[in-house]
């Protein structure tokens, strides 16, 4: 069976036993409406333009802070992992900066640039950029020296050993960093459009519904559409990175699994 057909069964079954628990008052439906209004409601909300433009508010603030993310962490990524010595010049302050959770930066965030979209693009690049430069340096750690001895004895300067030895070699790595800070950056986005109180955004219709009375099913409804594009987010970048990386030993480890 192939593994599209083993997802769907998977996901059916997850919704039947979600119908059933409800319809047997196992749940009480005022706090668990079942799928079939979950998804009444949503086909609803697709069709109003004030739903369709938090999904495009949501989306389009991710892609920008992947975008930067990526113009941040794939320069920083080769000057760490090439340079030892820039690399343990900041390494107290990357470690120290690291472990700090994106949700406890969003009171100085908003008293610096306020609640809109700055501020989720914001949180979302400091989240999405360290899974992106670890593997990079990590990569970087990985390389054979006789792969770059050899490239050097053939007489090519520094800057083309990189360009030709360490790049590729760092590429499948990068894009399995990408892959991870493509899902955090939506965690993320999404996270501080509820918590920062954000006009625009799934996470401000989430919040807002669950402000309101008997407003479960419109919860649920962002909930899923949230869930659908990060599936299709992460389906596009596997798929992607395994015809970039058909040779990659990385991009064939992650496809088994």
């Amino acid at each position: 069976m192939r593994p599209i057909y083993r997802n769907l069964i998977g996901l059916v079954g997850f919704f039947l036993i979600w119908e059933g628990a409800v319809r047997l008052d196992l749940i009480e439906r005022v706090f668990l409406p079942t799928p079939t209004d979950v998804f009444a409601t949503l086909a609803d909300l697709l069709g109003q333009e004030t739903f369709v433009r938090d999904v495009i508010a949501t989306v389009l603030a991710w892609l920008i802070a992947l975008a930067v993310a990526i113009a941040i962490a794939v320069p920083a990524g080769l000057l760490l992992g090439s340079l030892p010595s820039v690399r343990m010049a900041t390494r107290v302050l990357v470690e120290f900066l690291r472990p700090i959770p994106p949700v406890a930066l969003i009171p100085l965030i908003i008293m610096t640039l306020g609640s809109g979209p700055e501020a989720k693009v914001t949180l979302a690049v400091y989240a999405s950029v360290w899974p992106i430069l670890f593997n990079i340096i990590y990569a970087l750690d990985d390389i054979d020296p006789l792969l770059v001895d050899t490239a050097r004895s053939f007489g090519n300067s520094r800057l083309r050993v990189a360009a030709t030895v360490a790049l590729p070699h760092a590429a499948p790595f990068a894009f399995t960093g990408l892959r991870l800070s493509a899902a955090i950056a939506l965690i993320v986005t999404v996270s501080t459009e509820y918590l920062a109180g954000s006009d625009l955004g799934v996470g401000a219709f989430i919040i807002n519904g669950a402000n309101s009375v008997g407003a479960m099913d419109e919860v649920l409804a962002g909930t899923i559409v949230i869930g659908a594009v990060g599936y299709l987010i992460n389906e596009g970048l596997e798929r992607l990175g395994n015809r970039m990386f058909r040779w990659s030993d990385t991009t064939r480890a992650e496809a088994l699994t």
